[in-house]
């Protein structure tokens, strides 16, 4: 692990606007730099680096951060490449910070299995092209499919040879363990104990991370025998989640990335020839149901996605719980359907480049004239069987997280089904409701069975168990949060707070570091802010992130000394006393982050967010310290408001006290609203307190408005 100091010293000493140079032409605007931004496609320049601020922000796409996160964006390099990549060039030594057995344990068995599977990835493609038997069978084959030797190599293909044993003597000679052998399943016992080979006689496609290391092999029988598989892949490992990989990200991703759009097939060799007819930016799922970390793979790289089906109406069908997914996640979906009998590599080799690239472009079609058409062609003219497809239209237009694009669906399916608009809208929030709240029922009872499995557990199994489970789950709160957002949406309340006649949200800032979903985080990161609890935390955050460890307020203690409680503490202290937490989980996780660290020595909040490992993290802390506007000097004097800590102590309170208004505004609609239900009416008892806490919350709300204030200050 690259120690902090190291880290300081490169963050420190890197040039950011050198580096950017060597990618961006940049021209000197005022104490800035500008240029076109290497993002998107724009005429008009809005990437702007700020040398004194360390930063960078694209005012046309909103991405921004430090250096490091540049490299990571635009050179698609994980962060310790990045660190490594930046210290090479200013000639820093890397200092690693020491680990302890656990971890070196655990690091070693890691960089072993990569280290196995990079030999044995060497060791196929050996066989293909050096041998007599590779060459005859394993070149043969791929030749004879219509792969060109350049293609053969970019994708590392490789032969395994028939020889039962082949790799595992080789592995053997060279000094490679048997068990990393059999963890990265290149091998196997037999019954009598000896190690065999698991790919003989097979042609070798290596799975590579983004990164481009190998962390599985999927093998293709070449005989006809029927009591094997045709193709085999690797078990998971340490170094291999079959969920979390797709084959040819790593060939792709600059293509996709400059095409701003992804394709996405099943197999091997539909990759490997549409990249052969021109067409590199297409992933596979490898045979496997698509998966949530794979969409998110793809997310790192575009929001533009067409998924290609084989003209097989059975594989059609079963390809549309793939379409939901993607909507899900928030990608914008396109479909194309080869004709019937053809796959992505049949048909990319029946048609040369030009003719197949125009075929992609011209015959995609979004998903809901896609979907309406293959559900369509089962009904028969049934209208009970018509209902149905509309529903399952809605169900999907359901889980787009983004409005104004579910909107825009919905009129899409009014005129495709016939429906009227509003109808569609009262069937979709409905939709939406039913399917968060099924969502946090699973996560209840995920977290229930954990608990148990814990509770059998002994202490450190348990907790390699929780920091398993937690990686990639999201949080019952998160889902909470959306619930809540749906019920703002759909009409049933005014506020972000949940319809409760609680004072407050709780605080589930405790639970965000391990389950908060990455795509919360993306989404956090990059919505505006529509409601007016959302625009008051946005604000909050950017005083935290801009002033954090400034002082705020000082006591006397009683040995005399001076304690200063900074904006951090200020804001903790208000937040415990009142039971408020932040709503997004981006926010949830700068907020627990900057808690854990404010007390040690030298903390600046800015600083810690803009070196912090994800990218979605130092992105919106670079925005967030962008100034979008200046205060201008005569406004600053008229309202006798100069340094920093002046405006702080003027405008924190008021913040606060918006806040906290906004809340119990909320709580005081959502006794309304219970107050008008039947239910609640013919119970006496629970109508008299519901009153009661009416009067309560409007005292509060009356003292909170003096206290708030109107300000428009911004620091």
């Amino acid at each position: 692990m690259i120690d902090h100091k190291t880290v300081d010293e490169i963050m420190s000493r890197a040039d950011i606007v050198e580096v950017i140079s060597d990618f961006v032409t940049l021209r000197k605007a005022g104490s800035s730099y500008k240029g076109l931004c290497p993002f998107h496609n724009e005429k008009t320049p809005s990437f702007v680096v700020t040398p004194s601020k360390g930063i960078f922000h694209c005012f046309g796409c909103g991405k921004g951060g430090t250096v490091v996160t540049f490299l990571m964006e635009h050179e698609q390099m994980t962060y310790p490449e990045a660190l490594r990549w930046l210290a090479h060039k200013y000639n820093i030594d890397i200092q690693e910070t020491e680990l302890t057995p656990e971890e070196i344990k655990a690091r070693g068995e890691r960089e072993s299995l990569f280290i196995v599977n990079e030999w044995a990835n060497h060791f196929f493609q050996q066989e293909l092209h050096d041998t007599q038997e590779g060459q005859s069978i394993g070149l043969a084959y791929f030749r004879q499919r219509g792969l060109r030797d350049d293609i053969i190599r970019k994708f590392q293909l490789g032969y395994s040879p028939e020889q039962r044993n082949a790799l595992a003597t080789e592995a053997l000679k060279q000094g490679y363990r048997e068990e990393y052998l059999l963890k990265t399943g290149l091998c196997f016992k037999s019954q009598d104990g000896k190690l065999l080979d698991k790919y003989h006689g097979r042609v070798m496609y290596p799975v590579m991370t983004v990164s481009g290391k190998i962390v599985a092999f999927g093998g293709r029988i070449l005989g006809q025998n029927k009591n094997v598989g045709k193709y085999i892949n690797s078990p998971e490992s340490e170094i291999y989640n079959k969920s979390n990989e797709l084959y040819g990200l790593y060939q792709a991703k600059s293509a996709i990335s400059k095409a701003d759009r992804c394709y996405l097939v099943e197999g091997y060799m539909d990759v490997i020839s549409m990249h052969q007819n021109g067409v590199e930016n297409v992933v596979a799922s490898s045979g496997t149901s698509l998966t949530y970390g794979q969409i998110r793979g793809i997310k790192r790289f575009t929001q533009n996605i067409t998924v290609l089906y084989d003209g097989d109406s059975a594989g059609i069908h079963a390809g549309l719980r793939a379409v939901d997914m993607l909507l899900e996640e928030g990608l914008k979906i396109k479909v194309l359907v080869l004709p019937d009998g053809d796959d992505p590599d049949s048909f990319s080799q029946k048609h040369p480049g030009p003719e197949f690239q125009q075929y992609l472009e011209d015959h995609q079609q979004d998903f809901i004239r896609f979907k309406t058409s293959i559900l369509l062609a089962d009904t028969g003219g049934d209208p009970l069987k018509r209902g149905e497809v509309t529903q399952e239209i809605v169900n999907s237009i359901a889980l787009i997280p983004n409005e104004i694009l579910r909107s825009m669906y919905i009129q899409e399916c009014s005129q495709v089904l016939n429906v009227r608009e509003d109808i569609l809208i009262s069937a979709t929030d409905k939709a939406r409701r039913k399917h968060y709240q099924e969502k946090y029922k699973e996560e209840q009872q995920r977290k229930e069975r954990e608990e148990r499995l814990r509770q059998q557990m002994p202490d450190a199994a348990s907790s390699a168990f929780h920091s398993q489970n937690g990686q990639d789950g999201t949080s019952g709160a998160a889902f909470a949060q959306s619930a809540t957002a749906i019920n703002a949406t759909s009409g049933l309340t005014d506020s972000s707070a949940p319809p409760t006649a609680q004072v407050v949200t709780s605080n589930a800032s405790q639970q965000v570091a391990s389950t908060t979903s990455p795509t919360a985080l993306r989404l956090a990161a990059t919505d505006v802010p529509r409601t007016r609890r959302e625009k008051m935390e946005q604000a909050l955050m950017r005083n935290i992130i801009r002033y954090g460890e400034l002082p705020l307020e000082e006591y006397q203690a009683d040995d005399g000394s001076t304690v200063y409680i900074s904006v951090l503490k200020y804001i903790k202290a208000e937040f415990d006393e009142n039971e408020i937490s932040f709503t997004p989980d981006l926010y949830r996780l700068i907020w627990q982050k900057c808690i854990e660290h404010c007390d040690e020595p030298g903390f600046t909040v800015s600083k810690y967010l803009l070196t912090y490992p994800d990218p979605i993290v130092s992105n919106f802390a670079a925005a967030m310290l962008q100034d979008n506007y200046e205060l201008s000097k005569s406004f600053a004097n008229k309202q006798n408001i100069k340094p920093t800590e002046d405006k702080l102590r003027q405008i924190l309170p008021q913040q606060m006290a918006q806040l906290k208004l906004i809340i119990v505004s909320g709580n005081i609609n959502a006794i309304k609203q219970q107050l008008s239900s039947p239910e609640i009416i013919a119970d006496e008892a629970k109508t008299r307190q519901l009153m009661e806490d009416y009067q309560q919350y409007n005292t509060i709300k009356q003292a909170l408005a003096k206290e708030a204030g109107e300000t428009n200050i911004s620091l």
